[in-house]
């Protein structure tokens, strides 16, 4: 029996095939108010009318602004753009192209660009094929990123089109050998000299199996422990130092070594040293080993590091890709198998939107750094209570500064409020993790949470150390000859019931993905992704003329490259972004472009580019890096008056920003030794910035956000609504599309209150919403 909603969108559907088609991509809507229908309406009207305009063959710069102005579901999205953007999209891509070669003086960009559109006149012509599967790369990077999606891949064609007709048929040839790279445990040859047993802790968080490796590491004669943050390798290393473990600390900012020469060494994964002979390694967090933009160092890591005994810690999801690499190299595997030392499991309920039931331990997950700071007021005004916060962009120090204050239970910081940062590094006595939403921006969309990364925030809560009387079993460590762990490598212990961890969400809506999550065990890790040696990328560099891009360098070798089933290239986007800031700088060598590429210029909330530019400018000119005479370092803002600035967000994202620039200016100091050389006085500023945040961050208070979260709920409400099926309407894409700050990630929200309202109201929401909820936290992760 068709419901009111499908009833009053079947009446339109009868206008014509294109409905019937859009209706098929939305099948899943199952909501119960007519009003409901004034959004399929809407959505279908959208389509026809550029169905005529097509068939009117109206000129794209007329019609460009309909590629922008319609947001979809992913795969509605990419069905309606094989539809609606055949003639219109092919001439707007000439007027790209032609646009592209006056303006870039590339020899040949022209003659490429008449060659483009006359194949597009000539579909069916000897070169149909080429160009076809041209015109497909153009039209994914269209619908994945719009128009500077669009542009970008445009300019990387000419200058893939152009250097190519300068080679020849033998060098093209040798270049894809160069870019050869299924073999990846062959870049070590001495780490294969040596016999390796892998010994593989796997188990949820909080089961003790990383606490177990540091008890093996610690009994060694040498040693490496490599972590993924800064913030582990320091604590291993003043844990290590503590018992009369001579160790290195060996961060991308931070050398402090010992006098003893054979010292343990406590470094983040990314500077494991290869060419040192060890006893016992240590590389936590295994499982990121599958990360997209960082994991390509937990494989030169795995595959490296030259310890006889390898111990990785991580997730058991793991197991199948580490045991097939160790297969590879000939190595022996030992698998640990731990249980989770408390309870975690999803509350019975969420909190329906009050903070008045947050109770002390609880920790609420935001995932955007403005609402982390109005929930800390909020909070604080509501409870009587302090509240401590962490999130990525704050130094490491302060981070472990506010754990402290929340772990103390003589004080009232009762509560935390955290991004996703608390996942690794930070041992934190949270009860309850509540999460304010379970979904999160990746830089172009709203998203929502994976399993994986919703059981990692998830497993902070109950850690096993919050029951006082209750220890980790401290056994001798034992090596399981025959690779199948006994009882001795088996940790279950029954804990108290406050160390029991609860999950929830702050509202209803969210509640059911929580719950879902919970329930789901996560896919395995499939494959380890790498990244192309530096020696290698400066030999494919080397067949390019002066003056070739460096991220089209970079973009070409990762297309080209050849790798094998169980491992895949790692993204470049962030490398690719820092190219193309540094491009105008001249005098800078390939190695140069690759060190400043693998530096910590993190630029996705721009207003850091000046200052990347500024210190690539000191390389290639070769002239004093001395702190003091680097403007866009803004050591200016060091010099005010803190109580006059607590209440100002901005002043915060300013000491983050020089914070951030610091960081960069320590890590290229060991790379460029002869410029940067104040490493003294970085150091001691980098102090004074971390102290004026902590004071900022003890003082701070914010205006109520009380309306915002209003409007962050008709968000939710909008991306759950759009999860099953229904249409953003041009107001909200085109808020979506606004950043609210220069320093923050954009936020759609609609301008009024009262948008979504007025095509759903509220009651038939959250009934549509509550009668899915189950469905759509089932889906989402299929």
């Amino acid at each position: 029996m068709l419901t009111p909603a499908r009833t009053a969108a079947h009446d339109v559907l009868n206008f014509g095939q294109v409905y019937r088609s859009c209706y098929a991509s939305a099948a899943i809507i199952s909501l119960t108010s007519v009003a409901n229908a004034l959004k399929a309406r809407r959505y279908f009207s959208e389509c026809l009318s550029l169905q005529a305009r097509k068939r009117n063959h109206r000129s794209p710069s007329a019609d460009e602004s309909i590629f922008s102005n319609l947001h979809f579901r992913p795969r509605a999205k990419v069905e309606y753009r094989k539809k609606v953007t055949d003639e219109d999209f092919r001439e707007l891509v000439c007027q790209k192209l032609e646009n592209f070669a006056k303006t870039a003086e590339i020899p040949h960009a022209g003659k490429f660009a008449l060659e483009v559109r006359e194949a597009f006149q000539t579909p069916h012509g000897p070169k149909a094929q080429k160009w076809e599967k041209v015109l497909e790369s153009f039209h994914n990077a269209f619908v994945e990123n719009g128009r500077p999606g669009l542009e970008s891949r445009i300019r990387y064609t000419v200058f893939g089109e152009v250097a190519n007709r300068e080679f020849t048929p033998a060098t093209l040839q040798s270049q894809t050998d160069l870019a050869d790279l299924r073999y990846p445990v062959e870049w070590f040859p001495g780490t294969r000299t040596v016999q390796r047993t892998i010994h593989l802790h796997v188990g949820p968080t909080n089961s003790g199996k990383t606490y177990r490796a540091l008890q093996r590491l610690e009994q060694a004669e040498s040693g490496i422990y490599a972590g993924p943050l800064r913030l582990l390798a320091h604590e291993v290393y003043t844990r290590l130092n503590a018992k009369g473990k001579p160790c290195h600390l060996i961060t991308g900012d931070d050398k402090r070594y010992s006098e003893e020469e054979n010292a343990m060494v406590s470094c983040t994964v990314e500077m494991v040293p290869t060419n040192k002979v060890v006893d016992v390694g240590i590389i936590d967090e295994i499982q990121m080993v599958g990360n997209d933009d960082r994991g390509w160092a937990w494989t030169q890591a795995l595959l490296g590091l030259r310890a006889k005994e390898l111990h990785l810690c991580g997730e058991a999801r793991t197991v199948p890709l580490i045991r097939e690499i160790a297969a590879q190299m000939g190595e022996k595997i030992v698998l640990h198998h731990y249980e989770r030392l408390s309870p975690l499991q999803a509350a019975p309920r969420s909190l329906h939107g009050n903070l008045k039931h947050l109770h002390k331990g609880d920790c609420l997950v935001v995932f955007s750094r403005k609402e982390i700071h109005a929930f800390k007021t909020e909070i604080e005004k509501k409870t009587g209570k302090r509240v401590a916060i962490v999130y990525g962009s704050l130094p490491p120090e302060t981070r472990a500064s506010q754990a402290r204050l929340f772990n103390d239970p003589d004080n009232d910081y009762d509560y935390l409020v955290a991004s996703d940062a608390i996942g690794m590094g930070l041992n934190l006595d949270i009860k309850r993790i509540i999460f304010e939403s379970t979904w999160k921006f990746d830089g172009r969309q709203y998203e929502p949470i994976t399993i994986p990364h919703l059981k990692q925030i998830a497993g902070r809560a109950g850690r096993y150390r919050v029951a006082p009387q209750s220890k980790i079993p401290t056994q001798p460590y034992e090596n399981v000859g025959d690779g199948v762990p006994d009882d001795s490598s088996k940790t279950s212990i029954a804990p108290t019931g406050e160390s029991a961890g609860l999950v929830t969400s702050l509202e209803q809506m969210d509640y059911a993905r929580v719950h879902q999550a919970m329930q789901t065990e996560a896919e395995p890790v499939m494959s380890a992704v790498i990244m192309p040696p530096a020696d290698v990328l400066m030999r494919f560099a080397a067949y390019y003329p002066p003056g070739t891009p460096f991220s089209y360098i970079l973009a070409r070798l990762n297309e080209i490259s050849s790798v094998h089933p169980r491992y895949r290239l790692c993204q470049l986007r962030e490398q690719i972004a820092i190219a193309d800031i540094i491009e105008s700088v001249q005098g800078l060598t390939v190695r140069d472009r690759i060190i400043f590429c693998a530096s910590p210029a993190s630029v996705k909330r721009g207003n850091f580019d000046h200052v990347v530019v500024a210190f690539a400018k000191c390389v290639a000119n070769n002239t004093s890096g001395a702190l003091l005479d680097i403007p866009q370092l803004n050591l200016d803002i060091l010099d005010r008056e803190t109580s006059v600035n607590v209440t100002n967000r901005e002043y915060l994202a300013e000491l983050e920003q020089l914070h951030k620039g610091l960081i960069l200016y320590l890590w290229l100091g060991y790379r460029f030794v002869g410029v940067f050389k104040d490493q003294d006085m970085a150091l001691y500023v980098k102090n004074i910035v971390e102290e004026k945040i902590n004071e900022v961050l003890a003082h701070a208070s914010h205006a109520s956000h009380a309306n915002r979260r209003k409007k962050l709920k008709t968000l939710r409400e909008l991306n759950m609504l759009k999860e099953l099926g229904i249409l953003v309407s041009d107001k909200e894409e085109k808020h979506k599309s606004e950043p609210a700050l220069k320093d923050e990630q954009p936020l759609p929200i609609p301008e009024h209150e009262s948008s979504l309202e007025e095509i759903v109201p509220e009651h038939n929401r959250q009934e549509a919403i509550a009668s899915q909820g189950g469905m759509a936290s089932v889906d989402m992760y299929k």
